[in-house]
Parts: structure tokens; C-alpha cells; sequence
């Protein structure tokens, strides 16, 4: 599956999860958890410094999760990313999204060598609105 098809099929998935989202309405975990929510997308915050964020619960890791998500969106650095990939292989997640800044060389080939179809240089606000 190319990248196009990659995203066309992570946006079309409805049930997210974000790792990084925090109640720092400035960083992009936030905006990005907030968007997908405005969108009408489930989505879960992961962050296991957050009690909750924007007044949902927030988990400490994907497996947490009330359901699995589609889709794994990355907003933390990618030495943290390399943890959630392992994480979203043993859920049985398909797409872990790589926001731009969370992605590395290293972790990219790692994800894809586990069997995830990776999504990376690309943020999915934008790529949201562009595919829907």
C-alpha cells in the first residue's frame, strides 16, 4: 500500500487514539485530539502523565484502551515512539501515524519491519482535510 493509500485509509478509519495529547491547548497532542474530536472521530488519549485531558479519561498505554483503535496518532519523540509502535503491534493496531517531528529513519523502518503500516511526514489535521 503506498503512502496515499495509507492515509486515505487511516482517515477513513474512525477510531483513534492519541499518544502525547495533553491539556496544553498549545501543543499539538491537544490539537490534534481536539480536531479529531470536532470531526465526530473516537478517539482516546494516551499520556501516562495525564489523568485526564480535555475532561476524558486519558490512558497510560494502548492496551488501556476501552477498544482498539484503528489508528495511532504519535505526537511524542521517537525513542518514545519506538514503545509505542511494540504497544500497537501486540494490539493488533494496523496504521501508527508518525506526526512531523515524532518520526525518525530508524523508528519508520523499525515499524515497518514489526508489520505496521506507517504513515509519516504528514500531519493528520491537514491530511484530514484534505482526504474528507
Amino acid at each position: 500500500m503506498d503512502m496515499n493509500e495509507r492515509i486515505q485509509k487511516a482517515v477513513d478509519s474512525r477510531i483513534w487514539a492519541v499518544v502525547g495529547a495533553s491539556n496544553d491547548r498549545k501543543k499539538f497532542g491537544n490539537r490534534i485530539y481536539r480536531d479529531l474530536l470536532a470531526a465526530g472521530y473516537t478517539v482516546y488519549p494516551v499520556n501516562p502523565n495525564e489523568a485526564q485531558v480535555e475532561g476524558a479519561p486519558a490512558f497510560a498505554t494502548l492496551a488501556e484502551l476501552p477498544q482498539k483503535p484503528e489508528v495511532v496518532n504519535v505526537v511524542v519523540p521517537s525513542r518514545v515512539g519506538q514503545k509505542v509502535a511494540q504497544q500497537a503491534v501486540e494490539t493488533g493496531v494496523q496504521f501508527l501515524w508518525l506526526q512531523p517531528g515524532a518520526e525518525s529513519a530508524e523508528l519508520i523502518e523499525k515499524a515497518e519491519a514489526m508489520g505496521l503500516e506507517v504513515i509519516h511526514h504528514a500531519c493528520a489535521m491537514v491530511e484530514k482535510r484534505t482526504w474528507t
